[in-house]
Protein backbone atom coordinates (compact mmCIF):
# COMPACT_ATOMS: atom_id res chain seq x y z
CA UNK A 1 0.00 0.00 0.00
CA UNK A 2 1.37 3.38 -1.00
CA UNK A 3 1.54 6.05 1.68
CA UNK A 4 1.66 9.83 1.35
CA UNK A 5 4.39 11.47 3.44
CA UNK A 6 4.89 15.14 4.23
CA UNK A 7 8.37 16.35 5.16
CA UNK A 8 9.69 19.66 6.49
CA UNK A 9 13.24 20.46 5.46
CA UNK A 10 15.91 23.11 5.50
CA UNK A 11 18.62 23.80 2.96
CA UNK A 12 21.41 26.15 2.00
CA UNK A 13 20.62 27.13 -1.57
CA UNK A 14 24.02 28.70 -2.29
CA UNK A 15 25.33 26.04 -4.67
CA UNK A 16 22.03 24.95 -6.21
CA UNK A 17 20.11 26.07 -9.30
CA UNK A 18 16.94 26.46 -7.27
CA UNK A 19 14.32 24.03 -5.98
CA UNK A 20 12.66 22.78 -9.15
CA UNK A 21 14.27 20.12 -11.31
CA UNK A 22 15.13 21.33 -14.80
CA UNK A 23 16.05 19.73 -18.09
CA UNK A 24 19.37 21.54 -18.38
CA UNK A 25 20.74 20.76 -14.91
CA UNK A 26 20.55 18.09 -12.23
CA UNK A 27 21.85 20.50 -9.60
CA UNK A 28 18.54 21.35 -7.93
CA UNK A 29 17.14 20.54 -4.50
CA UNK A 30 14.25 18.54 -5.95
CA UNK A 31 16.53 16.49 -8.20
CA UNK A 32 18.88 15.64 -5.32
CA UNK A 33 16.06 14.45 -3.07
CA UNK A 34 14.31 12.48 -5.79
CA UNK A 35 17.58 10.75 -6.64
CA UNK A 36 17.95 9.55 -3.05
CA UNK A 37 14.34 8.35 -2.86
CA UNK A 38 14.54 6.56 -6.21
CA UNK A 39 17.59 4.56 -5.10
CA UNK A 40 15.64 3.50 -2.02
CA UNK A 41 12.38 2.67 -3.78
CA UNK A 42 14.08 1.26 -6.91
CA UNK A 43 11.59 3.20 -9.04
CA UNK A 44 10.98 6.85 -9.92
CA UNK A 45 9.66 8.93 -6.99
CA UNK A 46 8.29 12.41 -7.64
CA UNK A 47 8.21 14.95 -4.84
CA UNK A 48 6.05 18.07 -4.71
CA UNK A 49 7.37 21.15 -2.95
CA UNK A 50 5.25 23.90 -1.42
CA UNK A 51 6.87 26.37 -3.79
CA UNK A 52 9.83 26.99 -6.07
CA UNK A 53 12.74 28.81 -4.48
CA UNK A 54 15.14 30.41 -6.97
CA UNK A 55 18.83 29.71 -7.41
CA UNK A 56 20.74 30.84 -4.32
CA UNK A 57 17.64 31.08 -2.10
CA UNK A 58 17.54 29.19 1.20
CA UNK A 59 14.86 27.50 3.31
CA UNK A 60 14.37 26.95 7.02
CA UNK A 61 10.93 25.41 6.62
CA UNK A 62 10.23 24.19 3.09
CA UNK A 63 7.65 21.41 2.87
CA UNK A 64 7.29 18.58 0.39
CA UNK A 65 5.23 15.44 -0.03
CA UNK A 66 5.91 12.15 -1.76
CA UNK A 67 4.45 8.65 -2.05
CA UNK A 68 6.26 5.44 -1.10
CA UNK A 69 5.16 1.83 -0.92
CA UNK A 70 4.74 0.54 2.62
CA UNK A 71 7.06 -2.37 1.89
CA UNK A 72 9.84 0.12 1.17
CA UNK A 73 9.14 2.63 3.91
CA UNK A 74 7.66 1.17 7.08
CA UNK A 75 7.30 4.46 8.97
CA UNK A 76 7.87 8.24 8.81
CA UNK A 77 10.99 7.77 10.97
CA UNK A 78 12.40 5.35 8.41
CA UNK A 79 12.00 8.01 5.70
CA UNK A 80 13.55 10.69 7.92
CA UNK A 81 16.56 8.53 8.76
CA UNK A 82 17.14 7.37 5.19
CA UNK A 83 16.93 10.85 3.67
CA UNK A 84 19.28 12.40 6.21
CA UNK A 85 21.74 9.55 5.82
CA UNK A 86 22.14 10.03 2.08
CA UNK A 87 21.35 13.69 1.38
CA UNK A 88 24.28 16.16 1.19
CA UNK A 89 25.14 18.19 4.28
CA UNK A 90 23.45 21.34 2.98
CA UNK A 91 20.02 19.64 2.84
CA UNK A 92 18.45 18.38 6.08
CA UNK A 93 15.01 16.88 6.69
CA UNK A 94 13.58 18.10 9.99
CA UNK A 95 10.46 15.95 10.24
CA UNK A 96 8.35 13.44 8.31
CA UNK A 97 4.75 12.43 8.94
CA UNK A 98 2.08 10.47 7.14
CA UNK A 99 -0.72 12.60 5.66
CA UNK A 100 -4.01 11.88 3.88
CA UNK A 101 -3.82 10.80 0.25
CA UNK A 102 -5.32 14.08 -0.99
CA UNK A 103 -2.70 16.25 0.76
CA UNK A 104 -0.48 18.24 -1.60
CA UNK A 105 2.27 20.43 -0.16
CA UNK A 106 1.60 23.30 -2.58
CA UNK A 107 -2.13 23.07 -3.22
CA UNK A 108 -2.96 22.50 0.47
CA UNK A 109 -0.81 25.39 1.75
CA UNK A 110 -2.69 28.25 3.42
CA UNK A 111 0.06 30.73 4.33
CA UNK A 112 3.81 31.18 3.89
CA UNK A 113 6.40 33.21 5.72
CA UNK A 114 9.54 34.54 4.06
CA UNK A 115 12.43 36.41 5.65
CA UNK A 116 14.93 38.65 3.90
CA UNK A 117 18.16 39.65 5.66
CA UNK A 118 19.98 42.90 4.89
CA UNK A 119 23.40 43.75 6.34
CA UNK A 120 23.81 47.50 6.83
CA UNK A 121 27.43 47.66 8.03
CA UNK A 122 30.16 48.60 5.56
CA UNK A 123 31.35 44.97 5.37
CA UNK A 124 29.37 41.80 5.93
CA UNK A 125 30.30 39.66 8.95
CA UNK A 126 32.43 36.73 7.84
CA UNK A 127 30.25 33.91 9.15
CA UNK A 128 26.93 35.23 7.82
CA UNK A 129 28.19 36.77 4.58
CA UNK A 130 26.51 34.10 2.40
CA UNK A 131 23.10 34.67 3.96
CA UNK A 132 22.47 38.43 3.76
CA UNK A 133 22.48 41.20 1.19
CA UNK A 134 25.30 43.66 1.85
CA UNK A 135 23.59 47.04 1.52
CA UNK A 136 26.43 48.83 3.31
CA UNK A 137 24.28 51.68 4.64
CA UNK A 138 21.50 52.19 7.18
CA UNK A 139 18.01 52.73 5.73
CA UNK A 140 15.30 54.64 7.58
CA UNK A 141 13.25 51.83 9.12
CA UNK A 142 10.29 54.02 10.08
CA UNK A 143 9.88 55.21 6.49
CA UNK A 144 9.94 51.61 5.29
CA UNK A 145 7.37 50.57 7.89
CA UNK A 146 5.11 53.38 6.73
CA UNK A 147 5.47 52.21 3.13
CA UNK A 148 4.78 48.61 4.11
CA UNK A 149 1.37 49.58 5.50
CA UNK A 150 0.21 50.35 1.96
CA UNK A 151 1.18 46.83 0.85
CA UNK A 152 -0.56 44.83 3.58
CA UNK A 153 -3.90 43.37 2.55
CA UNK A 154 -5.24 41.94 -0.71
CA UNK A 155 -3.86 43.67 -3.80
CA UNK A 156 -2.86 43.02 -7.36
CA UNK A 157 0.92 42.65 -7.00
CA UNK A 158 1.69 42.51 -10.73
CA UNK A 159 4.17 45.41 -10.34
CA UNK A 160 6.12 43.22 -7.91
CA UNK A 161 6.32 40.17 -10.16
CA UNK A 162 9.28 39.42 -12.44
CA UNK A 163 7.33 37.06 -14.70
CA UNK A 164 6.44 38.99 -17.84
CA UNK A 165 4.02 36.37 -19.20
CA UNK A 166 1.89 35.75 -16.13
CA UNK A 167 -1.33 34.04 -17.20
CA UNK A 168 -2.82 33.45 -13.77
CA UNK A 169 -4.12 36.03 -11.32
CA UNK A 170 -1.51 38.26 -9.70
CA UNK A 171 -3.79 39.09 -6.76
CA UNK A 172 -2.32 38.02 -3.44
CA UNK A 173 -2.93 38.75 0.25
CA UNK A 174 -0.14 39.96 2.51
CA UNK A 175 -1.20 39.47 6.12
CA UNK A 176 1.80 41.20 7.71
CA UNK A 177 5.10 42.85 6.86
CA UNK A 178 7.47 43.25 9.79
CA UNK A 179 10.75 45.13 9.57
CA UNK A 180 13.05 44.32 12.47
CA UNK A 181 16.39 45.84 13.43
CA UNK A 182 18.79 43.32 14.94
CA UNK A 183 22.24 44.79 15.47
CA UNK A 184 23.53 45.82 12.07
CA UNK A 185 21.00 43.60 10.31
CA UNK A 186 17.62 44.64 9.00
CA UNK A 187 15.17 41.74 8.71
CA UNK A 188 12.06 41.87 6.52
CA UNK A 189 9.36 39.30 7.43
CA UNK A 190 6.51 38.70 4.98
CA UNK A 191 3.45 36.54 5.74
CA UNK A 192 0.81 35.93 3.11
CA UNK A 193 -1.36 33.44 1.28
CA UNK A 194 0.97 33.24 -1.72
CA UNK A 195 3.87 34.93 -3.47
CA UNK A 196 4.60 35.67 -7.11
CA UNK A 197 7.88 35.08 -8.94
CA UNK A 198 10.58 37.12 -7.14
CA UNK A 199 7.86 39.08 -5.33
CA UNK A 200 9.64 39.17 -1.96
CA UNK A 201 12.91 40.31 -3.51
CA UNK A 202 11.20 43.10 -5.46
CA UNK A 203 9.15 44.20 -2.44
CA UNK A 204 12.34 44.40 -0.38
CA UNK A 205 14.22 46.31 -3.07
CA UNK A 206 11.39 48.81 -3.34
CA UNK A 207 11.09 49.27 0.42
CA UNK A 208 14.84 49.83 0.63
CA UNK A 209 14.51 52.63 -1.92
CA UNK A 210 12.02 54.23 0.45
CA UNK A 211 14.40 53.72 3.35
CA UNK A 212 17.24 55.35 1.42
CA UNK A 213 15.12 58.35 0.44
CA UNK A 214 14.67 57.83 -3.31
CA UNK A 215 10.95 57.07 -2.92
CA UNK A 216 8.20 58.23 -0.58
CA UNK A 217 6.12 55.76 1.48
CA UNK A 218 2.93 56.83 -0.31
CA UNK A 219 4.48 55.91 -3.67
CA UNK A 220 3.42 52.32 -2.93
CA UNK A 221 -0.16 53.20 -3.90
CA UNK A 222 0.92 54.32 -7.37
CA UNK A 223 3.18 51.31 -7.85
CA UNK A 224 0.35 48.92 -7.04
CA UNK A 225 -2.04 50.77 -9.33
CA UNK A 226 0.44 50.77 -12.24
CA UNK A 227 0.43 46.95 -12.51
CA UNK A 228 3.79 47.21 -14.28
CA UNK A 229 7.13 45.72 -13.26
CA UNK A 230 8.87 48.92 -14.38
CA UNK A 231 7.04 50.90 -11.69
CA UNK A 232 8.66 49.04 -8.76
CA UNK A 233 12.24 48.93 -7.53
CA UNK A 234 14.98 46.39 -8.24
CA UNK A 235 14.99 42.80 -7.03
CA UNK A 236 17.55 42.38 -4.27
CA UNK A 237 20.00 39.44 -4.60
CA UNK A 238 18.87 35.89 -3.71
CA UNK A 239 21.34 35.13 -0.90
CA UNK A 240 19.37 37.07 1.74
CA UNK A 241 16.08 35.24 1.15
CA UNK A 242 14.74 32.36 3.29
CA UNK A 243 11.48 30.44 3.11
CA UNK A 244 10.77 30.23 6.83
CA UNK A 245 7.47 28.42 7.24
CA UNK A 246 4.52 26.95 5.36
CA UNK A 247 1.20 26.67 7.20
CA UNK A 248 -1.72 24.31 6.59
CA UNK A 249 -5.25 23.91 7.94
CA UNK A 250 -5.24 23.01 11.61
CA UNK A 251 -1.88 24.64 12.34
Amino acid sequence: MRKNYMAVLEYDGTRYDGWQKQGNTKNTIQARIESVLEKWAKEPVEIAGSGRTDAGVHAKGQTMNFHLDGTVCASPKAALDYLNRYLPEDIRVLSVREVPEQFHSRLSARRKTYAYYVETSDKKPVFSRKYAYGLGKRPDVERMRAAAEYLVGEHDFKSFCAGRKVKKSTVRRLDTIEIIEEGTRCIFLYKGNGFLYRMVRILTGTLLEVGLGSRKPEDMKEILAARSREAAGPAVPPEGLFLVRVEYDGE
